[in-house]
């Protein structure tokens, strides 16, 4: 008979071990940091002191991104991962330290921090410009949109166990904050987020141009000459559309796609539009997607008080069985499931077809992909807010995005020309990477950090890190 439990014979456990690092990934993101200018740009902004004990704050909230990177949901965790990091940094930050940054961090504070992001961005961007392969231009429908950077705003929820200070009822009936967040679709970088109470408003024009302009103070000065905004229904609003237009320039154009609450106005325009003028769309590769029709209503239905020149689109499908339960009147009586994009697109320079309905139908669609940037900040600490005070939860929301921004970096700049690495979820980097153990070495007053050469991405590891090291630092 085999034996199937003798796998433990003459093994014994103890915790007595030198010289260990765990996570040892945290080498790469910080060495981004520093490589960049992120660290150093913080350290001229935040309060510094020549006290004996004091922590620089700078490197505290570096460290605090980076523990977040690699799983870190509360203040506590953070200082208990970088613990594991002693001998390769400095002595970690308690969680009171920490928390006497965040706190510090008033509107004065995060409007200096965000200048600072703005540098150390238009530094990467150089950077990527001159990597093989070049600047990360997003493709729609088999075309590539060169020259144009793509600004998805949406908003999530963030659940909430307790009553922390803003904590509200949602609108999915569950209990929480509401942020509002602006994503760049061709890097996956976090440029703004908004913390707002549970119970605030989807379509709150206000919030959105706030966010939008946080965005687009991001955005290299070089890089804002051709821009496309992407919003979901909540950005059909008079004031969201009409700011969007105002912000066209001689030297800067401004485009944008929305999702339409459909009116009873556009229900009888579509019902007015003949089999003719439906047209099959497109998938994202640029193939005819079976049982998808698009057709054009900016001729059929006429908008009053909205920008001068906006698209109307209407997308019909036959509904799933699942969707039978949701149709309306008019839906169950055509047997079509509809749904409308606004947009002002009647050209994007450089982009052939670019006035087509079927283009124009996939460019919108392409936003989903924000659900993509949602649910990879949630899994690097925006699941959960992890104090009951609304500042340090802003602060903590900062922290987030700048761990957005360091892992997406780190791939963009070193990882991509790896297939496995380059697009990886956090959890997939946290594997292969981020919390791969390594022994911490002295030999001729040099520390070596030693991890397994067996390991399927060592070589990726080491490949990021000699990368890492040849970058030009920020001048």
């Amino acid at each position: 008979m085999v034996e199937r439990t003798g796998w433990d014979r003459g093994l014994s456990v103890t915790a007595d071990g030198k010289g260990l690092v765990g996570h040892a990934g945290a080498v790469l993101l910080r060495k981004l940091a520093d490589r960049i200018g992120l660290t150093r740009g913080l350290a001229g902004v935040l309060p510094s002191s020549r006290a004996s004990g004091w922590r620089e704050r700078a490197g505290v909230l570096v460290q605090l991104a980076v523990a977040i990177v690699l799983g870190a949901r509360s203040l506590l965790e953070a200082e208990q991962l970088q613990r594991h990091h002693q001998g390769v940094f400095d002595t970690p930050a308690s969680d009171s330290t920490v928390r006497r940054l965040l706190i510090g961090l008033d509107d004065t504070t995060l409007a200096k921090i965000a200048k600072v992001r703005r540098r150390a961005r238009r530094h990467v961007w150089t950077l990527l410009r001159l990597r093989p392969g070049g600047f990360p231009w997003i493709e729609v429908a088999g075309r590539r949109l060169k020259g144009w950077i793509v600004v998805d705003l949406d908003a999530t929820v963030i659940t909430s166990a307790t009553r922390k200070e803003g904590a509200a009822g949602t609108f999915k009936g569950t209990f929480g904050f509401h942020p509002l967040g602006g994503w760049c679709a061709n890097t996956g970088e976090s440029l703004a987020m908004k913390l707002r109470p549970g119970n605030a408003g989807a379509n709150t024009v206000e919030d959105h141009l706030r966010v939008l302009a946080a965005c687009l103070e991001q955005i290299p000065r070089s890089s804002q000459s051709k821009v496309l905004i992407r919003v979901d229904g909540a950005g059909a609003t008079h004031g969201l559309l009409q700011h969007l237009e105002a912000l066209n320039t001689t030297r800067r154009t401004v485009r944008y796609t929305v999702g339409w609450k459909i009116t009873p106005e556009d229900k009888a325009a579509i019902a007015k539009l003949p089999e003719s003028a439906w047209e099959t769309s497109l998938t994202q590769g640029g193939e005819l997607q079976d049982g998808y029709q698009i057709a054009e209503l900016t001729g059929v239905n006429t908008r009053d008080g909205w920008p001068e020149g906006m698209r109307l689109i209407v997308r019909r499908v036959k509904p799933s069985r699942r969707q039978l339960k949701k149709l309306t009147d008019f839906e169950k009586k055509t047997g079509w499931r509809y749904s409308v994009t606004a947009t002002n697109i009647r050209h994007m320079w450089g982009i052939a077809g670019s006035h087509q309905i079927q283009f124009l139908d996939a460019l919108h669609r392409d936003h989903a992909e924000v659900e993509d940037r949602i649910r990879t900040g949630k899994a690097m600490g925006l699941h959960n807010l992890p104090s009951q005070s609304w500042q340090i939860n802003a602060a903590w929301m900062l922290a987030a995005n700048l761990a957005c921004d360091l892992d997406a970096w780190l791939r963009l700049l070193t990882l991509h020309d790896s297939q496995d690495l380059a697009n990886a979820e956090p959890d997939t980097m946290r594997l292969r990477l981020y919390h791969l153990p390594a022994r911490l070495a002295y030999h001729a007053r040099r520390r070596y950090l030693r991890i397994e050469r067996t390991w399927p991405w060592a070589s990726a590891f080491t490949t990021s890190w000699r990368r890492l090291t040849q970058l030009p630092a920020v001048t």
